[in-house]
């Protein structure tokens, strides 16, 4: 695997850009890298955590615009790539204060590029892979860009620590008034939010209301807020919180800014009230409220105590609404968004195009080699006209794609036999491009569109017992062997994948 390099910064409003990125080194390093932060951090506390992460931090004094930037972290990439010539490097560029010429120089000097953005501030794109985690990611924001910028869009890439990992199967307990209240509003809050929400919980009456009220190391109220909070036993104030996903499930209902934490946050399926203390965050607060995963309450400033306290209230005495939202920001963010793209940076991204009359002997003859007719139910060769009469009758139903890799190849095909809940899925990857871990990203690919455009909850993936290389993929794929059972009229293993 090779070496990840990140360039983010973290003041006092820009810790988030950090964090993610720690969440990506993580991912990173489960798949055997190493990761490197060269950051301007004011944070100490931020400096230790991604140290105890066994990532090597290398502090910069002067970044972008200042031209040190771009030479200091060219010296640091020319170095690490002489330690290690036979192994390619990624730099990942995050942060507002970067612009289209620092790109251009990245790219010059010959490296690969990930650049992760909120909201297309560039005025043209020269990355190899431009992602954008958000939940109203928009494609024409990157319609000025390289042929061969990629783009990697919305919160099935979103960017998830490594601490979330086992509550990927916990179920959420919605109860009927809720009690157990956080409230987080980023690393920084420069303009003290948390005093206001505070100033506004004191308001709501719910009998047994209990609120932890988080605090980032970069927050400079810290005074302020103890003062507030004086004589206050409802109500807590944490600092640099160790666990926050044991934090987010004890919570019932949280009050947060529109950035990362969203993320975190409908993957815990916590329902939330939003607030938008940037205007980057405008995009995601209004996306999950229009998806009904949480509430959009809009600028603090433009709000009284008063006017934030009452729909607080109203969503904690609601627990239809709690449940639906819950139910609607676990379905929105699955926790696999760095390991889907660590996947792309590592061997390339894959796209599903529906099948086309014009593939038909395309799909003819991978059907036919003799590798894939081994492991087929029906080993017998397939003639042509037969073929053909078949691909015609399919051609004209649903979920049988196509699929491309980066440089829009066709690798293979994926198709979907559509039962209602239930479908049967059949993998078939190009000779020449077996061997190259396609097989697993395919299936995960292909597995989320059905999730997302249809009816299905079960998918099923029926591999006979001399296939077990298929059967291995997928397993990695999250697939779960449920045992032996006869399809047409032979054993095979029984792997099932339920939607979340």
């Amino acid at each position: 695997m090779n070496t990840l390099v990140i360039r983010a910064d973290a003041s006092a409003c820009g810790t988030g850009h950090v964090m993610r990125n720690l969440a990506l080194s993580q991912a990173w390093q489960d798949k055997g890298g190493k990761a490197v932060f060269i950051s301007r951090c004011e944070s100490e506390a931020l400096r230790q955590h991604i140290t105890a992460e066994g990532i090597d931090f290398i502090p910069l004094g002067k970044p972008h615009p200042d031209p040190v930037d771009w030479h200091f972290t060219r010296g640091i990439l020319e170095r690490l790539k002489t330690r290690a010539p036979d192994r390619g490097l990624w730099l990942v560029v995050d942060g507002y204060h970067f612009d289209a010429e620092y790109q251009q120089s990245i790219k010059a000097a010959g490296y690969q590029l990930l650049w992760i953005d909120d909201y297309g501030h560039a005025d043209h794109y020269y990355a190899d892979l431009v992602l954008n985690q958000n939940i109203a990611a928009d494609p024409l924001r990157y319609s000025n860009r390289e042929p061969y910028t990629q783009l990697v869009l919305g919160t099935r890439y979103a960017l998830l620590r490594r601490e979330f990992d086992r509550w990927r199967d916990w179920q959420r307990e919605i109860p009927p008034i809720a009690r157990n209240l956080m409230v987080t509003l980023g690393g920084a809050d420069p303009d003290n939010v948390t005093l206001k929400v505070i100033q506004a919980l004191k308001r709501v009456d719910v009998p047994g209301l209990e609120a932890q009220v988080v605090i980032g190391p970069a927050n400079p109220h810290l005074e302020l807020l103890k003062k507030e909070l004086a004589g206050e036993s409802r109500l807590n104030l944490l600092m640099d919180v160790a666990d926050m996903p044991a934090l987010m499930a004890w919570a019932d209902v949280a009050v947060s800014a529109g950035g990362t934490t969203c993320w975190e946050l409908a993957f815990m399926g916590l329902p939330a009230i939003f607030l938008m203390i940037a205007e980057n965050q405008r995009g995601n607060v209004e996306g999950l409220n229009r998806g009904g995963v949480g509430i959009n309450l809009g600028w603090p400033r433009d709000l009284t105590v008063e006017e934030m306290a009452t729909p607080l209230k109203q969503l904690m005495t609601n627990a239809e609404m709690r449940s639906l939202m819950s139910q609607r920001g676990q379905k929105l963010v699955d926790g696999y968004g760095g390991r889907r793209l660590c996947k792309i940076m590592a061997d390339g991204a894959i796209k599903l195009r529906p099948v086309l009359s014009e593939d038909c002997e395309r799909v003819w003859k991978w059907a036919t080699d003799t590798s894939v007719r081994s492991v087929s139910f029906s080993e017998a060769f397939i003639p042509w006209d037969e073929h053909i009469r078949w691909f015609q009758k399919r051609l004209g139903r649903p979920y049988f794609y196509i699929a491309l890799n980066q440089h829009d190849l066709p690798i293979g095909q994926v198709r979907f036999d559509h039962q209602d809940a239930e479908t049967v899925i059949s993998v078939i990857i190009d000779e020449a491009w077996r061997h190259r871990g396609y097989g697993v990203t395919l299936i995960e690919t292909a597995c989320e569109e059905i999730f997302l455009n249809s009816d299905v909850k079960v998918i099923h993936a029926y591999v006979k017992p001399n296939n077990e290389a298929s059967k291995k993929a997928f397993i990695r794929a999250g697939f779960k062997d449920t045992g032996v059972k006869v399809i047409h009229g032979q054993q095979a293993s029984d792997l099932i994948l339920v939607k979340r």
